[in-house]
């Protein structure tokens, strides 16, 4: 976008805020405020770049903001924020005034809100006598917690605190892009300007330019080299206290101890128990970015028999240096943020050392922040089932799969330091890695067809950890982008395919129909349609101008794009680790992934792909292997729970010490790396209030037979059906609703049936080995345990039909089945001995057993506990299990059809709807220690 565009739009933004106050904002409305301000002298625009703009215009006044949850400790706390304490402030103001030609109004809007909610759960810096507050803030994978974090220290300031540590990762580039940021939306000015008796002044950037008036101090600065190394921190003798002090440092033994050393030079008293030396009077506000990195203490805590930690505990040194640092302030307030907090609900919420106080758990609040609806997060790329209330969201279009073969063969899943890589005997990229980079360059040419003229362009290529591997592939990869930019320059020479034909046809066949299907489903104006013919003209430049940079501790490649915000800086980032955690890749369209990792967290972070990718979606691609997209949909589904379980503890005031995280398990992944859960263990947990479905189904034949004659012993137990079934006058299986029946078609359902019959039927059927959420075992023991207590004594079955082939084999001959689709057809095609699927239930069937009242009681339920301005349009599954007494249980059996599995005979699957509860046999997760302690206190054991 051009100066002038860009003056052009925030005048229109501007005119656009004053009209929204009397009128909606349509398309009209914004096209009309354009035109306005585009007759103005020199805010002329071509066709092309009105069109621009008016699309990017409409495109964020139509974004929306979730509402944010919270699980909060008010132990010792002062509520003390308030419009009056707000009223001067002017470290927000000119942040706020910064952003407003950045951000969409109503992220805007949603960042004033959170930052206000935090700062509110953190302690008044102006609060007499000691204290200390830690919290977690947990945000999306390149979802903007930087601009959260940055907000937050601005409100801070205002409010009082004068010492800001920001841990900002492990490496330096990471380290100094934060400093950068901090730069602009923070300090007003650029650290990195030489100092000395004859420097300038430095350049006054970002917030500067708003209100230059404001001046924090920082000590380090936003070159490589700026961190509180030793030399600078001997010649630091400044006293905290006046001005607001920022320090922006990396998570590293000997920049912590520095600090740790001024801070205990600073101190200015003694604390009255303990007599150590202690700041007092000077609020410390740290920020730790990637919380769960590095910062975790990961060394085993010994516990005695009353479960007290060990007080003379070691914790590892990143760990016991921050928690000095707090240690060392009369007031601090602790407040981490992470996208994947699984590391963080396992420390033990009592640990305590002498030398280092508190552990980091977030035992005074946890925030859940939502994503914008502009934000291409995991759920948009890889989809998520129906759960819950929760609609179905299929994937956008955006994955490539990697051929096993290339993968395989070139740098496979595990190879060793030095590892060449080679296709078919050659040293040179796949077939698979070319056409990703043949589609940077459509990228690049397509945004700036589109306008986007001096736009970052970023493509990943993260194969591997070990530089030397690295090396090698900057080498074929620079070689294959060689040949195609010689040969868009200068045309086609001898034999050999031709570059320009293999883009054209990409192009047509890949990019032209999914700009169509992605701009159909995010309902996005920017994301314009371009012809061949558009686009052609641009590509010899977007080749050329495209650079290669390796990216780690050896190579000295740094991605500068502040430098380069005149032109666009267009690269190819190679790398592994440094590319793995925080570090931001502006305008990333193209990712080529192959690491693999068994862990949550770790998996999640290195997905540098989400974030915003604003009139670009479309041409976004991800090549990867059907392995990894398969771990990533799974773990997306898990961070959605996560999230869910903590949207109702928010819900039922839960706080952080009283409520145990749970974190799904899975075969193949690990919650998060073994050392940082060692207060974590595997626990049976409640089916009370949950749905418990096979997704996972064994496909041997004897398996398949016990089944199909456990269901026909259990249907002949239960004999003829209360609603449905083929005896003339029977009642079909339908429910009243607000908004018309329901009805299930060709479903039969029994009522008050007792729980022997579905221990029977349980005690027969056979569960896949994997099927850990529909153990047929567990399930049993837990329905006994329960009948113990009077409960689960009373049940309804349904047996459902669908529209799929026609069964022809007892207990189904003549019924028509339900048809469930693969997964992963690429993983079934690996496994035949399995068929997975993502969901059994229909949402909707959960409700088969509840009449109109209490389906209308549920719906009211879900409209109270929702968090997105979208209004839900059916009950959750949490508020339709509420409505059940916890005497009545639900199962639902559904006969699938074979054909998808390239079966024979049926599958049965089945799931169960249970009641809430208060007593509980639990199903294997993996959880936190105040979980485990809770539910060994409700047990009595």
């Amino acid at each position: 976008m051009s100066d002038t565009i860009a003056a052009a739009r925030a005048m229109a933004q501007t005119l656009i805020n004053v009209r929204r106050a009397t009128a909606p904002i349509t398309r009209e409305v914004i096209a009309s405020v354009v035109d306005d301000v585009l007759r103005l002298p020199g805010l002329g625009a071509s066709a092309l770049e009105r069109s621009t703009l008016i699309a990017d215009l409409e495109s964020a006044y139509t974004v929306w903001i979730g509402r944010a949850t919270q699980l909060t400790d008010n132990d010792d706390h002062v509520a003390w924020l308030n419009a009056e304490r707000k009223r001067d402030w002017r470290y927000w103001a000119r942040y706020e005034l910064f952003l407003r030609s950045r951000l969409p109004d109503a992220a805007l809007r949603g960042l004033d809100q959170e930052t206000d909610r935090i700062l509110g759960l953190i302690e008044d810096p102006l609060r007499a006598g000691a204290w200390d507050r830690r919290g977690l803030v947990v945000g999306h994978v390149q979802s903007g917690k930087t601009g959260n974090y940055t907000g937050l220290i601005n409100k801070a300031a205002d409010a009082g605190y004068t010492v800001i540590i920001v841990l900002a990762g492990l490496h330096n580039n990471l380290r100094s892009q934060t400093q950068q940021r901090l730069d602009e939306g923070f300090l007003g000015y650029d650290s990195g300007a030489v100092r000395g008796a004859d420097s300038r002044a430095p350049e006054e950037i970002g917030v500067g330019t708003c209100d230059p008036s404001l001046r924090p101090d920082t000590i380090t600065h936003r070159t490589q080299n700026g961190d509180f190394k030793t030399a600078r921190a001997k010649g630091f003798n400044i006293n905290p206290g006046r001005a607001p002090l920022l320090f922006v440092i990396k998570k590293n033994p000997t920049v912590l101890r520095n600090l740790l050393d001024w801070v205990r030079w600073a101190a200015n008293s003694h604390d009255p128990e303990t007599g150590r030396r202690i700041v007092v009077n000077v609020p410390l506000l740290m920020i730790d970015d990637e919380a769960d990195h590095a910062s975790v203490d990961t060394k085993e805590m010994d516990f005695g028999p009353d479960g007290r930690p060990d007080e003379d505990h070691d914790p590892t040194k990143i760990n016991q240096l921050i928690r000095q640092i707090l240690y060392a302030f009369e007031k601090s307030a602790y407040v981490g943020y992470t996208a994947t907090p699984f590391a963080n609900i396992f420390i033990h919420e009592s640990a305590r050392t002498v030398e280092c106080g508190d552990d980091l758990f977030p035992r005074s609040f946890i925030v859940n922040l939502p994503a914008p609806s502009n934000y291409a997060g995991p759920v948009r790329v890889f989809g998520v089932p129906p759960a819950d209330g929760r609609e179905a969201r299929p994937p956008l279009p955006l994955t490539r799969t990697i051929p096993p073969d290339e993968s395989a063969a070139w740098v496979p899943p595990r190879h060793r330091n030095g590892h060449r890589p080679v296709w078919q005997g050659a040293a040179e990229v796949p077939p698979s890695l070319s056409e990703a980079i043949q589609a940077f360059v459509l990228v690049c040419a397509v945004r700036r067809a589109r306008g986007e003229t001096r736009a970052h362009n970023s493509m990943l290529v993260h194969v591997t950890r070990f530089t030397s591997v690295q090396n090698a592939v900057r080498d074929q990869v620079h070689a294959e982008l060689d040949r195609i930019a010689t040969r868009l320059r200068l045309g086609e020479r001898g034999g050999g395919s031709s570059v320009r034909a293999a883009l054209k046809r990409l192009f047509e066949e890949d990019f032209h129909p999914t700009t169509k299907a992605v701009g159909e489903e995010m309902d996005d104006p920017t994301l314009r349609d371009m012809s061949w013919t558009e686009v052609e003209p641009f590509l010899p430049a977007a080749a050329a101008d495209i650079r290669i940079m390796e990216i780690n501790g050896t190579a000295r490649d740094v991605l500068e794009y502040t430098t380069h915000r005149d032109t666009g800086l267009n690269v190819i980032a190679i790398g592994g680790d440094k590319l793995a955690r925080g570090l931001t890749l502006e305008g990333l369209s193209v990712s080529y992934f192959l690491r693999a990792s068994r862990m949550y967290d770790t998996l999640m972070q290195m997905g540098r792909w989400f974030g915003y990718r604003p009139g670009y979606l479309d041409v976004c691609r991800l090549y990867t292997t059907d392995d990894l997209i398969d771990w990533f949909e799974h773990i997306t589904q898990a961070n959605e729970e996560l999230r869910a379980e903590f949207d109702h503890m928010a819900a039922v005031g839960g706080t952080p010490r009283e409520y145990g995280l749970k974190v799904m398990s899975h075969p193949a992944l690990l919650v998060t790396s073994r050392v940082k859960m060692r207060h974590g263990m595997d626990m049976q947990l409640s089916y009370a209030g949950s749905v418990s479905e096979t997704t996972v189904f064994d496909t041997a034949e004897p398996v398949l037979r016990r089944n199909l004659n456990a269901v026909q012993r259990f249907l002949e137990a239960l004999g003829r059906p209360d609603r449905g079934g083929e005896e003339p006058g029977a009642p079909d299986v339908r429910q009243d609703r607000p908004t018309g029946a329901h009805s299930w078609e060709g479903a039969r359902l029994w009522q008050n049936k007792p729980a022997s019959d579905v221990l029977a039927f349980l005690n027969a059927v056979s569960t896949h080995a994997e099927a850990t959420r529909a153990n047929s075992a567990l399930l049993r023991e837990y329905i006994l345990r329960q009948n113990a207590v009077g409960e689960l004594t009373d049940w309804t079955i349904g047996l459902l039909a669908g529209d799929g082939a026609e069964l022809t084999v007892a207990p189904f001959e003549g019924w028509e089945s339900i048809t469930r689709s693969p997964r992963s057809k690429a993983e079934m095609e690996r496994d035949t001995s399995r068929y997975v699927i993502r969901r059994l239930l229909a949402p909707r069937d959960e409700a088969m057993d509840l009449d109109a009242a209490a389906w209308a009681a549920a719906m009211a339920r879900t409209v109270q506990d929702a968090t997105t301005p979208q209004a839900p349009t059916s009950p959750s599954g949490p508020s339709l299990r509420d409505q059940r007494p916890a005497t009545r249980g639900l199962l639902l059996i559904y006969p699938l059809n074979p054909e998808p599995a390239s079966l024979h005979l049926p599958l049965v699957g089945f799931g169960i709807s249970f009641p809430s509860s208060t007593t509980a046999k639990r199903i294997t997760y993996k959880v936190n220690n105040t979980y485990r302690r809770q539910e060994l206190e409700d047990t009595g054991a």
